[in-house]
């Protein structure tokens, strides 16, 4: 017993603190509690749309190399189609390739038929760049907003440490730590929210951008190949492969003419 009556009194005397996280947040009721919560909301989903969007982006530049690795081996568009996956952003290209073809066979004018060709394919890569490019919008207003909003904690927070210090009559360290505590918390979380979202902006916009290129280069391929009916196709250089090196042709030695001779003839008299 003497020892539970010594841990109990150490238990009592020991100071607890009365300045934590959640008693900031205690304090600062329904807008803090309200802040936090728009905060939290706004960063799981900055992280979901960067691991989404980052195994999409991925998924998409590994079947680029599929398609530069068979796709031009086969005979023709709808052979190669077939070795592609069907929800692949390269088989959508392909699909709507083929099927402006037939449609443009139809036109009389082969100017406009080429053309109606060219823009069905743009039109294809523009929808697939706007389907990689969604929910980055998402991600820029919470880089551009969430700053704003641990802001509007910090200024209630302040607000109510003003309020404390004008009831006390003195601007006592117990009356301010807990509000100037919580206004310094929502400072803190509106920059770890926002500053993830800009850099999983930014990172994602860029893969955009390379994967965009692709795209530009596969339907230009796509578009020679269906002008040409199919005498035009890629060539892709394979990895850890050395280029072919033209040889030399054999050095000729031309025969040098004999020298000419002189012979001096004397006479004797």
């Amino acid at each position: 017993m003497l020892i539970v009556d010594i841990l109990a009194a150490a238990g009592e005397a020991a100071p607890q603190n009365k300045f934590g996280f959640w008693e900031a947040m205690e304090q600062g009721g329904a807008v803090a509690w309200f802040t936090f919560i728009t905060l939290a909301i706004m960063s799981f989903g900055s992280f979901y749309i960067l691991f989404t969007k980052w195994f999409e982006q991925a998924k998409v530049m590994r079947q680029y190399r599929d398609v530069r690795a068979s796709f031009w081996k086969a005979n023709s568009l709808k052979e190669g189609a077939t070795k592609l996956d069907k929800n692949s952003a390269w088989r959508q290209i392909v699909d709507d390739g083929i099927m402006a073809d037939e449609q443009a066979s139809k036109m009389t004018d082969s100017t406009e038929a080429h053309d109606w060709l060219h823009g069905s394919l743009a039109r294809s890569e523009a929808t697939i760049n706007a389907r990689l490019a969604g929910g980055l919008p998402f991600l820029a207003t919470v880089g551009a907003t969430a700053p704003f909003v641990g802001l509007f904690g910090t200024v209630v927070g302040i607000y109510r440490a003003l309020i404390n210090i004008g009831l006390a009559g003195s601007a006592s360290i117990d009356k301010v730590a807990g509000p100037v505590g919580e206004a310094l918390i929502m400072t803190a979380l509106g920059l770890l929210v926002a500053v993830p979202a800009v850099l999983a902006y930014n990172y994602l916009q860029s893969r955009n951008k390379r994967i965009a290129e692709m795209l530009t280069g596969f339907s230009t391929d796509v578009l020679a190949n269906i002008s040409s009916r199919g005498a035009v196709r890629p060539t892709y250089q394979v990895p850890g492969a050395k280029p072919a090196t033209a040889t030399k042709p054999a050095a000729t030695t031309a025969a040098k003419p004999a020298a000419a001779t002189t012979t001096t003839t004397t006479t004797k008299s």
